[in-house]
């Protein structure tokens, strides 16, 4: 929306749409629940929050407007299917160079520390929560509605938040912990995805077996020290996983600067 000579991006809950999940209240209450997430979790690539309000049967969050494009714009999936030349921004952005990609990485390590030490957990937090600006090589975090502060334990079993292309092994049992090392694992898997290569049966493995598995070293794009970090992280039990991503980000800045690209 734009105002003047400004812009603004609103989120609006409370309408009936078509392919709502929730109820118009239930929408409501998550909205609002969600607030103060963006203020305690302020960082310089989380959308900015403005202002929050009721508006008659609805409610309403106010961000700054942030330049970018979502790295998992589903709602955008039949164009591309429909235009063969239309290239998705998750195409465009595994095709950056491989330092435009480390500095995303940077980011990433960045803004979920910041969510750790303010003692929260990033849940259903993917691809789809992230935005590149490709003329600017920016990147912004657009959703952290579901992070919920710790502790975190799993009360919906399989059904709990999250794509199955990046979720842990305990994102899958209920009564698990949801905690610093799930979140190292979310951010491991995501590192795959930014320099690894899967076919399309390795995606649909995902789904059908409820896990994630990291790509061959032959199909990876950097260095094997970095492959092995990645690994590590992604571990499918969390005594083999890093223990902290202070421990994880060490490692990965040391494998990662003897990158040559």
């Amino acid at each position: 929306m734009e105002n003047a000579d400004k812009k603004y991006f609103c989120k609006i809950a409370g309408v009936n749409t078509i392919e709502a999940d929730v109820s118009p209240k239930e929408s409501i209450e998550i909205l609002k629940e969600s607030v103060h997430l963006y203020y305690d979790l302020r960082h310089p690539n989380l959308v900015k929050i403005i202002e929050n309000y009721e508006y008659d049967q609805f409610y309403v969050v106010v961000f700054e407007w942030t330049e970018g494009e979502c790295l998992f714009d589903h709602w955008n999936f039949e164009k591309y299917k429909g235009d063969t030349a239309a290239k998705s921004p998750k195409e465009k952005f595994k095709q950056l160079s491989v330092s435009k990609k480390l500095n995303t990485v940077d980011v990433l390590f960045s803004f979920l520390q910041n969510v750790n030490k303010k003692g929260y957990v990033a849940v259903d937090f993917y691809d789809g929560s992230i935005m590149y600006d490709f003329s600017t090589d920016k990147t912004t975090i657009c959703d952290i509605d579901l992070f919920k502060k710790a502790p975190v334990i799993n009360d919906k079993g399989a059904g709990w938040f999250g794509t199955k292309r990046f979720k842990a092994p305990e994102e899958y049992i209920m009564s698990n912990a949801i905690d610093e090392q799930t979140n190292i694992f979310t951010l491991g898997a995501l590192i795959f995805d930014f320099f690894g290569y899967f076919s399309d049966e390795e995606m649909k493995q995902r789904y059908f077996n409820n896990q994630f598995l990291p790509c061959t070293f032959s199909n990876w794009q950097l260095n094997e020290e970095s492959y092995q970090v990645a690994n590590k992280a992604v571990s499918f039990s969390k005594n083999e996983r890093y223990m902290t991503f202070a421990e994880f980000y060490t490692d990965w800045k040391k494998a990662s600067s003897s990158i040559i690209y």
